[in-house]
C-alpha cells in the first residue's frame, strides 16, 4: 500500500537524492515548498507522515490530516510542533535526537574563532582591496587561557565543552540539573550558579532548549553582570536571549561581541538591529545544517516511517 509523505523544507537537488536514496518505492514524497494551495490542501487530506526541521506544524494542519501517523523531526528540539494538538488527535511525534550534535558543536566553536578573530570584518575588507594586517591585532583573541560558561550541559553542551578545552580554556557550567560529581571530574568541568557564571566567563554559549523557563533568559539584567570582554554564541533558539538588550549592550561596547545563529523572528527581519553591528556575527540557523547531518536525519526518518508501516513504534517517541 502506498503511503503519503510531505516533505515541509525548502528541498534542493541534494536533499531529494538523499530522500529517493532512502525511501521504499512505495512511499510518495510530496514537497510542499512545490505546492499551489489548492494542492496543498489535497496533499494534506492524503498525508500518513509529515517531515519537518523548522516549519511550523499547527493544529490546523494536523487536523486537515486525518490520516497523519506520526510527524518526524529532523533535528531534536521540537519548538515548531504543536504537541498538545498532536498528543490529543492521537498523532505520533518522534525526533533524531543527537544526529546533528557535532555539526552544532563544530559550528559553536567556529562562531567563537569567528568574533576573537573578526573574521567576518577582515573577510570583508580584503575583498574590498583595504589590507588591515595591523589594525584588529590589538582587539583579537585566543581561545587559550580563557574560562568557557557552557549553559546547558546535554549532549551537546559536553561536546563543546571537550572541544573547547583542546583549545585551552577552562569550562564551567551551568544546568537545572547538576551533573554528579565523578562526570564533572571526568569531564573536567565546574558547576557555577547562573548568575556566577555569567559574570566570571570570557566566552558563554547557550546549549539549551525554548521553553517558557528559558525565554527571554538573557536580558538586560543579566548581560549587565557580563565582562565588557566578553562574547556571547548563540546556536540553541533565538528567544532565549533578548535581541532588544543585546543589541543595546552590544551598542555601547557592553560586551566584546555576539554570534547568533537562531533568532526571535526566523527568517530573521532585515531591519534587526543586530545585523548593523561589526560586533555581531550572524548566520541563519544553520548549526545542525551539513551534508552530513542531512544523510543521517533523514535515514533515520526513513527507519522511523518504515518501523511505524511494520506496525512497531517510532524510535525516540516524543511525550507531552
Amino acid at each position: 500500500m502506498e503511503c503519503n509523505i510531505i516533505y515541509f523544507e525548502k528541498a534542493f537537488t541534494a536533499t531529494i537524492e538523499i530522500i529517493e536514496k532512502y525511501k521504499d518505492n512505495d512511499m510518495n514524497v510530496i514537497y510542499w515548498d512545490n505546492l499551489n494551495e489548492e494542492e496543498k490542501q489535497i496533499a494534506l487530506s492524503k498525508a500518513n507522515y509529515f517531515i519537518t526541521a523548522s516549519y511550523p506544524i499547527t493544529k490546523e494542519l494536523m487536523e486537515k490530516a486525518p490520516n497523519l501517523k506520526l510527524i518526524q523531526k529532523t533535528g531534536s528540539g521540537v519548538d515548531n510542533i504543536d504537541l498538545a494538538s498532536a498528543d490529543k488527535l492521537n498523532i505520533k511525534v518522534s525526533s533524531t535526537p543527537g544526529a546533528n550534535s557535532n555539526s552544532v558543536v563544530e559550528l559553536t566553536i567556529g562562531l567563537i574563532i569567528s568574533l576573537y578573530r573578526k573574521l567576518n570584518l577582515l573577510d570583508r575588507h580584503t575583498k574590498s582591496g583595504e589590507w588591515k594586517m595591523w589594525e584588529y591585532r590589538t582587539s583579537m583573541f585566543e581561545m587559550n587561557g580563557k574560562k568557557h560558561g557552557i549553559i546547558g550541559i546535554g549532549n551537546i553542551g559536553k561536546k563543546v565543552a571537550e572541544l573547547s578545552k583542546a583549545f585551552g580554556t577552562e569550562i564551567i557550567y551551568y544546568d537545572k540539573y547538576k551533573l554528579p560529581v565523578e562526570e564533572e571530574k571526568r569531564l573536567g568541568i565546574q558547576y557555577v550558579a547562573f548568575n556566577e557564571l555569567l559574570a566570571q566567563a570570557d566566552i558563554v554559549s547557550l546549549h539549551i532548549p525554548l521553553i517558557p523557563e528559558t525565554r527571554n533568559l538573557i536580558s538586560h539584567e543579566q548581560l549587565n553582570l557580563m565582562k565588557s570582554s566578553a562574547i556571547l554564541i548563540n546556536v540553541a533558539r533565538g528567544n532565549i536571549i533578548n535581541e532588544d538588550a543585546l543589541a543595546s549592550a552590544l551598542k555601547c561596547n557592553r560586551l566584546l561581541g555576539a554570534a547568533l545563529d537562531t533568532w526571535a523572528s526566523e527568517p530573521v527581519e532585515v531591519d534587526n538591529p543586530l545585523l548593523k553591528l561589526d560586533n555581531v556575527v550572524a548566520t541563519p540557523h544553520i548549526a545542525g545544517g551539513t551534508r552530513d547531518v542531512l544523510e543521517t536525519v533523514l535515514r533515520l526518518t526513513f527507519d522511523n516511517i518504515n518501523k511505524v508501516e511494520a506496525g512497531k513504534n517510532a524510535n525516540n517517541l516524543i511525550t507531552v
